[in-house]
Order: structure tokens, then C-alpha cells, then sequence
């Protein structure tokens, strides 16, 4: 993810060893999140799902992948494509990370790396065939990005990317608060009404699913809270956070039904 990795998270920046008695909260969120297999809601499935709605792509397309975080779905597009995919975040250790799982996927040549802000990546304009974020647009807003994401495509090219939206309109405070640093997060007619506006044809969306919460993200997430508590490693700022990862999964479990994330899918008219 470019930013904070999820919502309601600080922003990341390089850190060093975790297992000081005052370990900051910044700290022992990226002790949680950079283990886990996904650092947001997401599947190789909902991947998938998404990627068969972007019909007539090259058979190696050229692919962006923006907020990429760890990169788990970076190396799902490499597979299902067979396309060179070029994958920013701005935090090294991500990139590092997806260096390695590359690697191991045995995927190297076809995984590019590339530390940039979002918001500047340094890429030339109509380069990609297909652009891609899964839930770190609204780092920037998707007022903002959807132009930066316009400029990155090939006429023709298509979007595909998960925002969080509001699926009822009584909301408690509590989850609110989690979605404090989105103070634009609308519903998924507010995100349709933005993609003509900004030059895009809608293909069609769909709900990322609940199993895409907690298989890769929420469960291990607690496992991984569970490990922390148990090191002793952690101060109280440090506890602190693991208690807000606690209560944020609390949240979903009890008001899930009230936001999630949806996956769009647009085209740059050719």
C-alpha cells in the first residue's frame, strides 16, 4: 500500500528493530503488517474476477500496479497474464519483499518493483495496457487519482481497483472514526458518478467478498497480534496499537454489513 497500509493506519516509513521495550505504535503496526500475506481486503479470486472483466488486453500486457504493498496481487497478475507488471509503493521493505516473493513464484523477470509516491511515480503517460490498486487510491482521493491513473493509459487501456464505500447510511461513530483519514469515502453510486467525470467508461463492479477480509488479512492479522502480545517485545504505545488491529477486526465482525469494498473496473475510451 502507498501511505498507510489500511485505513485509520499512520503512514509508513522506514523503522528499526521491533523488539525494544518502547517500540512506537508506527513500529508494531509494521510489525503486524508487513507478515502478512495481504496488507488489505482481497483474493486471488476477487483478482481474477476483475481481471476476466478487462476483455481484448494484450497477450503481455504492460501493467501498473499502484499501492502495491507486499504484492500478492502483483504476483497474481503476473501469473494470469503473463505480463511485466511494475509495482509502486514507497515503502522499500515492500519492495524488498515482493523481490523475494517474485523469487520464490519464480516470476522475477516479469515483477519490476518500483519505489515512487503514487502521486508521482515518474512513469511515462499511456505506458500501461492495464492499471491496477487494490485499496490505496484513496491515499490521494480518488478525485486525484483517477486523472493520474487516466494519463498512465493506453487509449483503450482499462482500471481495476477496490475502494471502501459505505453500503448503509447508519453509520456508528466507531467505524467512522476507522475511516477518519477517507474523509471522502462515499457509496458505490458516488464512486460511478466520478469516472465519467474523469474520462472513464464503467465496465462493471462487484462486492469484494467477506472470506477476502479474513482469509488473507484479518486472520492471520490476529494470529500475528497474538504472537506480539506473546514475545513481550512491546511497550505500552506498542500495545496500544495492537489493541486498535484488535478492535478494528472487532468492527468488521460486528458492522461489516455496513461498508466493505467494492471492485471497479473502467476503460480509457480508445
Amino acid at each position: 500500500m502507498d501511505g498507510p497500509v489500511h485505513r485509520g493506519r499512520p503512514g509508513l516509513a522506514s523503522v528499526g528493530p521491533v523488539n525494544q521495550p518502547e517500540t512506537s505504535a508506527l513500529d508494531a503496526f509494521l510489525a503486524v503488517f508487513e507478515s502478512l500475506p495481504r496488507q488489505g481486503p482481497g483474493s486471488r479470486a476477487c483478482t481474477a474476477q476483475a481481471l476476466a472483466m478487462c476483455e481484448g488486453l494484450p497477450p503481455e500486457p504492460d501493467i501498473v500496479d499502484l499501492g502495491c504493498g507486499g504484492g500478492a496481487q502483483t504476483l497474481d497478475l503476473a501469473e494470469l497474464t503473463g505480463g511485466v507488471v511494475v509495482a509502486v509503493d514507497n515503502h522499500a521493505p515492500f519492495a524488498e519483499l515482493l523481490t523475494r516473493r517474485a523469487a520464490a513464484r519464480g516470476c522475477s523477470d516479469r515483477v519490476r518493483p518500483h519505489i515512487a509516491d503514487m502521486t508521482d511515480p515518474g512513469l511515462p503517460a499511456e505506458r500501461a495496457d492495464l492499471v491496477w490498486s487494490e485499496g490505496a487510491l484513496y491515499n490521494i482521493g480518488l478525485a486525484a487519482a483517477l486523472p493520474r491513473c487516466h494519463r498512465l493509459l493506453r487509449p483503450g487501456g482499462y482500471l481495476a481497483f477496490t475502494d471502501a464505500v459505505w453500503r448503509t447510511q447508519d453509520i456508528p461513530d466507531a467505524v467512522r472514526e476507522l475511516f477518519a483519514d477517507y474523509p471522502t469515502m462515499g457509496t458505490v453510486a458516488d464512486v460511478l458518478a466520478l469516472l465519467p467525470a474523469h474520462g472513464f467508461e464503467l465496465i462493471g463492479h462487484f462486492p469484494v467478498p467477506d472470506d477476502a477480509w479474513w482469509d488473507e488479512f484479518y486472520t492471520p492479522m490476529r494470529a500475528r497480534i497474538t504472537e506480539l502480545r506473546a514475545n513481550g517485545s512491546f511497550g505500552a504505545e506498542g500495545l496500544a496499537a495492537l489493541d486498535r488491529c484488535d478492535a478494528e477486526i472487532d468492527l468488521f465482525s460486528e458492522h461489516g454489513h455496513r461498508y466493505g469494498y467494492e471492485f471497479f473496473v473502467a476503460r480509457r475510451p480508445s
